[in-house]
């Protein structure tokens, strides 16, 4: 495959695709999130670039392998990032462990967040696969709904680490205020009503 050079000329960072024009002329070629590079920062319109044609499943033009012409590195950035999820994650994990040894939460609900963290975890790659016209898309009710009901640390690590919906300023209010509410529950779930009615909830599952 030949190397072909261009530039950004249309950039939809909420659906992570856009266009770029052949410096050569014709028309804007469509290129995907996954086709840009990680190791620089997300693309912006009027930034140059180096790419590979080849077609998607549906045979249509596509620009692969693409990246900047020069500079827009973004390695520390990304670092800190990942690693913050990852301390996160970690905190939370210390956290549970200790309500858990305190006899404070059943075990029945570290499992729910483990099983709600990891659903959360693949349900981002998903919906940015599909960040392309026509597929379909998970709606950001969704993955609100899952941050809330226990899947925030997973759906922070997804964020991160795959740049998909850790743009977006709206989303990412919405994400905290979820994070905050789930928060406040764990908490009133260690009250001596919240516990009985854990319990009680738990006893009913297992008759």
């Amino acid at each position: 495959m030949k190397i072909k050079n261009g530039t950004i000329s249309n950039w939809n960072e909420e659906k992570g695709f856009g266009f770029i024009t052949p410096k050569a002329g014709g028309k804007p070629v469509f290129f995907h999130i996954n086709d840009y590079s990680y190791r620089h920062k997300l693309p912006i319109k009027k930034l140059e670039v180096e790419y590979y044609i080849s077609t998607d499943e549906k045979e249509r033009l596509c620009a692969i392998h693409v990246v900047p012409l020069k500079g827009h590195k973004n390695y520390a950035k990304k670092l800190r990032q990942n690693f913050f999820s990852l301390i996160l994650f970690i905190s939370f994990s210390l956290v549970l462990y200790y309500l858990f040894n305190s006899r404070l939460i059943t075990i029945e609900l570290i499992c729910l967040y483990l099983v709600m963290s990891l659903t959360a975890f693949l349900m981002y790659p998903t919906d940015k696969n599909a960040a392309e016209p026509g597929k379909w898309r998970t709606s950001e009710k969704t993955l609100h709904t899952l941050s809330i009901l226990g899947g925030w640390p997973g759906a922070k690590i997804a964020q991160n680490f795959l740049r998909h919906k850790s743009k977006k300023i709206s989303f990412r209010i919405t994400y905290w205020l979820t994070v905050v509410v789930n928060y406040s529950v764990l908490y009133w779930l260690t009250t001596p009503k919240g516990s009985m009615l854990m319990e009680s909830n738990i006893s009913l599952v297992n008759k």
